[in-house]
């Protein structure tokens, strides 16, 4: 039985014709590409494209099979998608998931405005860890995912922007970075930066921990972590920083960490994320009672 990495990087590679794009398509690294297409021609027998360093091309069977696999794994990806809708729609709920304390807070608030306009809908909201949001958003586990950006991704919607807030380097406290007022990007390379378990160069939150400074300084990479709160203890316990959003400060303050301002960073923004496979006008609805939601909550953090 053809496994479903199989079926999938064949049939990428097969219209991409390019490993790097098929890569970034699946969402996995060319090196697993390479070695899920050699697994399937040993399976089978023989050669389904042909390599070179400049071109990737179907072979004469990899063209009838490409053929024999692509109407029927059309077919029930269509199925899968219609039970999936029928089952939302039955069942009016949407499952909404966040990642922190300050996308928490607009989803909760914006739930509830949400029940007023659609109260045949019932809204779950579920807190999602760093490590596993974006997969358990592609996976169907939740509807629609309110986290920071960038994530990249063509299946992937991007609604509008929620919170746009300043980053902040999360340090140990007592480290010489946290006994100033304000640090630079520079600084960086005197640090070294938590990464989270398994992501790869170019994956979400990868913007964390850039590898150089603007005039390219190597910045040290430290240790790694699952979840936020895991990071914290890391960063408090001495073993590194972390770039976070000035939300932090104010939800998740400890008294071995501190948090300075980064002057010349960009800020970090949130928004709800779903994917083109499950775009829904309630999906829509509620990114627009969350995007309400954001306005009132900032106007009042202005006022106060």
């Amino acid at each position: 039985m053809i496994e479903r990495l199989e079926l999938e990087a064949f049939l990428a590679l097969a219209e991409e014709l390019h490993f790097g794009r098929t890569a970034e398509r699946l969402h996995v690294t060319t090196g697993r590409i390479s070695q899920t297409i050699k697994k399937l021609e040993r399976r089978i027998g023989a050669p389904l494209f042909d390599r070179t360093n400049r071109s990737v091309r179907l072979t004469p069977l990899g063209h009838r099979l490409h053929e024999d696999l692509r109407l029927g794994y059309d077919q029930i990806q269509a199925g899968l998608d219609r039970a999936m809708a029928d089952v939302r729609t039955t069942h009016g709920a949407l499952r909404v998931g966040f990642v922190g304390a300050a996308a928490g807070q607009v989803v909760h608030q914006a739930r509830d405005l949400f029940a007023e306009r659609e109260p045949d809908c019932t809204v779950h909201a579920r807190e999602a860890q760093v490590k596993d949001a974006v997969a358990r958003l592609r996976d169907g586990d939740v509807d629609v995912l309110l986290l920071s950006l960038p994530l990249p991704g063509p299946d992937l919607v991007i609604g509008p922007v929620l919170i746009s807030e300043p980053r902040m380097l999360a340090v140990p406290a007592g480290h010489p970075l946290g006994r100033r007022t304000s640090v630079t990007m520079e600084d960086l390379a005197d640090i070294p930066l938590l990464r989270l378990a398994g992501a790869l160069p170019g994956d979400w939150p990868s913007d964390r921990w850039p590898e150089r400074t603007p005039r390219g300084l190597p910045i040290p990479g430290g240790p790694v972590f699952e979840t936020f709160q895991e990071a914290l203890q890391l960063i408090g316990a001495g073993r590194g920083g972390y770039i976070v959003g000035a939300q932090v400060a104010r939800f998740y303050t400890r008294p071995d960490v501190t948090f300075v301002a980064l002057s010349d960073a960009p800020p970090i923004d949130w928004a709800p994320v779903w994917t083109k496979a499950r775009n829904s006008p309630r999906i829509r609805a509620f990114a627009r009672a969350a995007q309400e939601v954001a306005n009132r909550i900032y106007l009042a953090a202005t006022h106060t």
